[in-house]
């Protein structure tokens, strides 16, 4: 029984170990943002372009940015944005939202999805 309780202790500590890598750069993520999100969406406070203003993102509800017309897809998924919800969400947007209209299909690459989100938490 004492074995088995360090063995489980120990892929505890192993698995908490990628979530705490995964931790991004934002100064590597506002780089992202530049190149990948910028044409469509503002990291500026009321400033909406084809998409939302991404200022305050992380920890809004979904489709509650005042003055953008969402798709009824977006306004009926119920989301908070926590950094789970990005995460999954900026991998495969039209499998987390099915219907949105956010025509990106995803950023597949993890390192630049955790700095990207580690960026958005900084627009506050």
């Amino acid at each position: 029984m004492m074995r088995l309780s360090g063995v489980l202790a120990a892929a505890f500590v192993v698995l908490a170990i990628p979530s705490a890598a995964n931790a991004g750069d934002a100064a590597a993520g506002q780089a992202v943002f530049k190149s990948i999100c910028g044409g469509c969406h503002s990291p500026v406070a009321g400033k909406n372009f084809s998409g939302p203003s991404l200022f305050g993102v992380v920890g809004r509800k979904s489709g509650s940015v005042v003055g953008f017309k969402y798709s009824p897809a977006n306004l009926a998924a119920g989301l908070t944005w926590d950094v789970a919800t990005l995460d999954v969400y900026l991998k495969a947007p039209k499998e987390k939202v099915p219907g949105t209209t956010m025509v990106y299909a995803g950023l597949k690459d993890d390192t630049k999805r955790a700095d990207l989100i580690a960026y958005l938490e900084t627009l506050r």
